[in-house]
């Protein structure tokens, strides 16, 4: 199981109206879960954290090298044994092992359960500490995507309901891209 930590913008709210021209604040809660909804399927395309956060994840007791859903991992900040009931008990350091590999996987291996059903592991990931460091071709695709939602959100413009976004948008993220065969 993973809990993540909720995902910032990776551009901000006046970015996004000035490319979609909006001025005025009338559509601003629609304009900011937008530039939200764009950073998600930003992250979910490029399978990588844009912007820092904190998450913990559920593991098996293994003996192993597990893999963390998220990356790039800048860290990894603790390891516990989880109970049957669910509690947590810290481990000894001696008690596992964890590495970051240079492609930013995050990797857990438990020498000794301690009697533990479960790991729990938290740790950090993300590309950038602030929406101003996320790479510029990152930004314009959520700012193109935004603009892309923004003209068809009443079925109207860029093609109607249902409309694909542009291609540029795919363009300027996939060389971001990463993909797991496992």
């Amino acid at each position: 199981m993973l809990v993540a930590g909720q995902t910032e913008p990776a551009v901000s709210l006046p970015e996004a109206q000035a490319f979609v021209r909006v001025e005025r604040g009338e559509e601003e809660a629609l304009l900011a879960g937008m530039v939200r909804t764009a950073s998600a399927l930003c992250e979910a395309f490029t399978n990588r954290v844009l912007i820092a956060r904190g998450f913990s994840e559920t593991l098996a007791v293994s003996g192993e090298w597990q893999r963390l859903s998220l990356s790039p991992v800048r860290s990894i900040d603790a390891v516990e044994g989880l109970g049957l009931d669910g509690s947590g008990v810290p481990l000894a350091a001696s008690a596992y092992a964890i590495d970051v590999d240079a492609s930013g996987d995050g990797w857990v291996r438990l020498i000794d359960s301690g009697g533990a059903a479960r790991v729990r592991v938290s740790a950090t990931a993300g590309m950038a500490c602030g929406s101003n460091e996320v790479p510029e071709p990152l930004r314009h695709g959520i700012l193109r995507l935004v603009g892309h939602l923004f003209a068809s959100r009443d079925g109207g413009g860029v093609g109607g309901p249902g409309s694909e976004p542009p291609a540029a948008v795919t363009a300027l993220w996939r060389p971001f891209r990463r993909m797991r065969l496992s």
